[in-house]
């Protein structure tokens, strides 16, 4: 009897001897698959870069100060302090190539400028607007409206109610094509009051 509690001690210790062995064996491979996967992420990152300029497929030029005109238009003369004012801004075709020329009619791209003096105090490129390509040729003019609620905008995109108000006093409008200084409509004089 001495003899069989011996035989299955030994072997009742055997068998846990064999399942720690087991599992110290198990976590070791979960660990090394664990470190494994820990750098996975940086193996199968993507790096990006800039996207290159896609090729010019199109033999039309952009337009330039030569073949566009711009017109600025006020709907009054003044406007009430914390009212809004509403601009037409017409582009109108000018040039002689039968190809015309190519413009982004965006609000962010054909940009209209509020100036005090020498201080800019708004610009309609303070928020990102969605690409409006405009292929301008011999007959065509784009006329676009555009609201300005005597604010000062900053650097950054905000809604017309997070900006504070103008004071009262006389303004500038004037259209600019974002990189291009040349392509410019004639500023208008209004005043807020």
């Amino acid at each position: 009897m001495y003899r069989k509690r011996r035989l299955v001690f030994f072997g009742a210790l055997l068998a846990f001897l064999i399942v720690c062995v087991l599992c110290v064996y198990s976590l070791i491979r979960g660990a090394v698959a664990a470190h494994d996967w820990i750098g996975v992420a940086d193996r199968m990152a993507v790096s990006r870069s800039a996207a290159p300029a896609p090729p010019q497929k199109s033999k039309v030029k952009d337009c330039t100060a030569k073949n566009l005109q711009m017109t600025l238009t006020p709907a009054a003369d003044v406007v009430p302090l914390g009212g809004s004012l509403e601009f037409t801004a017409t582009m109108t075709y000018v040039g002689s190539d039968p190809a015309g020329c190519f413009v982004d009619g965006a609000d962010d791209a054909r940009v209209l400028v509020i100036k005090s003096g020498a201080d800019t105090v708004w610009r309609s490129d303070a928020c990102e607007a969605t690409y409006r390509p405009l292929l301008m040729m011999e007959g065509v003019s784009d006329e676009r409206k555009i609201v300005w609620d005597t604010v000062r905008s900053g650097g950054e995109c905000k809604a017309s109610a997070e900006l504070p108000h103008v004071d009262r006093g006389s303004y500038t409008a004037q259209l600019v094509i974002d990189g291009d200084t040349h392509v410019e409509s004639k500023p208008v004089a209004f005043t807020v009051g």
